[in-house]
């Protein structure tokens, strides 16, 4: 009997602890599902949203790239309205530029008109006028030229004059005068010089001859052209070779 109590006692025991043991499992299957519920809610809400988000970002980037190709539009505009404004201010500032000759001739011609108008004459007289102008000064200038001849040849004669008075005469020539050789022949022992009667070289002259500042030389013009003259070199006079190149200046210049 007492065995038997024992045994349903330890029956009731082994019950009583399944139960508890049960019930706390229950209790952690419950805890567990509710969890897993939560999570599970989670998961759907954060998916619900990510998928809200994905939508969002799609559109957001679709607006952006839009946003960008207006831009680049609007930039290609923009750089093509300021290209064409700079052709238009090139174009008004040209047509500024025409427009202030245009008025300044304008102007000119007026003031030309207002001259001739004051003057008195007519066109035609004025062009006759002008014509004779022209002669005049055309014949001023031939009696130039010729009293410039006159003047040399009396020049000439003057020096000749002196040279048959005086044995010992010298010709004295412009203190400025300044030339050089351009043609030396040792064997005949003359030269031609780069300057002459346009000059002021005078027949007879005498010019010292000299390179790199050394005296080299003096020659004594004997025949003188307009633009060149022919010397011969003066015997005892000869220091060194005389060259082309070599510079010459009057032996006695003018005071």
């Amino acid at each position: 009997m007492l065995i038997r109590i024992s045994l349903i006692v330890a029956i009731l025991a082994g019950l009583a602890a399944g139960a508890i043991n049960f019930i706390k499992v229950k209790e952690k299957i419950d805890t567990v599902v509710t969890e897993r519920n939560e999570w599970n809610q989670k998961f759907v809400t954060t998916d619900n949203e990510l998928t809200t988000t994905k939508g969002t970002l799609a559109k957001t980037e679709k607006e952006l790239t839009k946003t960008k190709e207006t831009l680049v539009k609007t930039e290609s505009e923009r750089a093509a309205a300021v290209e064409e404004a700079q052709v238009q201010i090139n174009k008004a500032t040209k047509l500024s530029e025409q427009l202030t000759k245009t008025t300044s001739e304008r102007d000119d011609a007026r003031a030309n008109l207002a001259a001739y108008e004051a003057t008195g004459f007519t066109p035609p007289q004025i062009a006759s006028l002008g014509k004779q102008i022209k002669d005049a000064q055309d014949a001023l200038d031939v009696s130039l030229q010729e009293k410039l001849i006159i003047q040399r040849t009396l020049d000439k004669t003057k020096e000749r004059l002196a040279q048959l008075i005086d044995p010992e005469h010298v010709v004295r020539m412009r203190a400025d005068i300044r030339g050089k050789i351009l043609v030396s022949d040792p064997k005949w022992e003359f030269v031609v010089l780069s300057i002459g009667e346009d000059q002021g070289v005078k027949l007879n002259g005498e010019m010292l001859v000299s390179r790199d500042g050394k005296l080299v030389g003096k020659v004594i013009i004997s025949e003188v052209q307009k633009g060149r003259c022919i010397a011969n070199l003066v015997p005892g006079w000869k220091l060194a070779d005389v060259t082309e190149g070599d510079q010459v200046i009057p032996a006695y210049p003018e005071s």
